[in-house]
């Protein structure tokens, strides 16, 4: 769904709406892509492209450009010893994104942003994972384009696979964390996330690691009519993890759990209450989804908390506002 005027609206008023060097549909002038493959020497789905001379001198100096607004606030100093070493593209996804490798000279540094279709499901997943989550989302839109940093983190397949039971990781850690997670998905109503949409972070501590788990992929945000599409527990792609999970852990920790990361949500709604009203007032007016998967989901909401608050919500952004209202209001009992 193209950004409606009340969402451009406050994408300009917080500062997330920015006159940019580079547009989406200039990238889709390449001539061609060949398959990006990993160290494996499996294919990535990704595409490296290859430009014109003439176009490809101008999308490096524009998207350097990019760079600078989107990590410096546009200070361009930072763009004298970086260069665009590749752009890359993936057909495998709604938002079609280019995905761009930039390099410092100086020291082979390397960085990578994407710039994807804007879309508002999109743009209003990053922005509630912006102010409800404990990760920060930075990212810029210019009319039908969206600019977005890159998120750090091992890709959920791969640490399902080699990472989950090492020894140097706390399984209680890692259980702790899918709760957290899950809660985070499900309370703002943010779907599909199966392990290639999610990444882990991985940080050493002085005394065990921290893990972190967070979204990647904004795509579904309040777009299917079931509820459990917005709880990663219970996709199948996951299952080794929430079986690795729930081997380590039991139901009244699991609930402890739950209820920290609701009044954590719950501060956090108060401390940006009016940004958030805004955002939902916004929200509450868009069309994101048929109505019959509003509909949908809202008996399946209402039946779940045993609430029928949410049989009066006539949008996805009504059901996103009653599910944050309602998991505030139980936080605080």
């Amino acid at each position: 769904m193209p950004i409606s005027d009340s969402l451009r609206y406050y994408l300009t008023d917080f500062n997330r709406e920015h006159s940019l060097p580079i547009r989406y549909n200039q990238l889709e002038r390449f001539q061609m892509g060949a398959p990006l493959y990993d160290s494996k020497g499996e294919d990535t789905l990704w595409e490296t492209l290859i430009y014109e001379p003439f176009i490809m001198k101008k999308l490096n100096e524009g998207l350097k450009r990019v760079y600078a607004i989107l990590k410096a606030g546009g200070d361009e100093s930072v763009m004298e010893h970086l260069y665009v070493d590749r752009i890359d593209y993936c057909v495998f996804g709604n938002s079609k994104p280019f995905r761009v490798r930039i390099v410092n000279s100086r020291n082979d540094n390397q960085d990578y942003f994407y710039v994807k279709k804007a879309d508002a499901s999109r743009v209003y997943g990053l922005e509630l994972e912006h102010l409800l989550s404990p990760n920060r989302m930075f990212f810029l839109s210019d009319g039908d384009t969206l600019v977005e940093e890159h998120v750090v983190g091992l890709p959920g397949d791969i640490f399902i696979d080699d990472w989950m039971e090492s020894p140097r990781l706390k399984a209680i850690r890692i259980a702790k964390e899918l709760i957290k997670f899950n809660e985070r998905c499900f309370v703002r109503l943010l779907g599909d996330m199966r392990p290639y949409n999610f990444v882990v972070g991985i940080t050493p501590d002085f005394e065990e690691t921290q893990i972190r788990i967070r979204s990647m992929d904004f795509d579904q945000q309040t777009y299917d009519g079931r509820k459990n599409f917005y709880l990663p527990q219970f996709f199948k792609e996951n299952n080794p993890l929430v079986e690795f999970c729930t081997s380590h852990i039991d139901t009244k920790t699991a609930r402890q759990y739950q209820r920290e990361e609701h009044a954590l949500i719950s501060r956090r709604m108060d401390a940006i209450s009016q940004r958030l009203r805004a955002l939902l007032d916004s929200m509450s007016q868009d069309t994101l989804a048929p109505f019959e998967n509003v509909r949908q989901l809202r008996e399946e909401l209402a039946a779940h908390y045993k609430c029928d608050d949410f049989l009066a919500c006539g949008s996805m952004g009504s059901l996103v506002r009653q599910s944050l209202d309602l998991m505030r209001e139980r936080a605080k009992r």
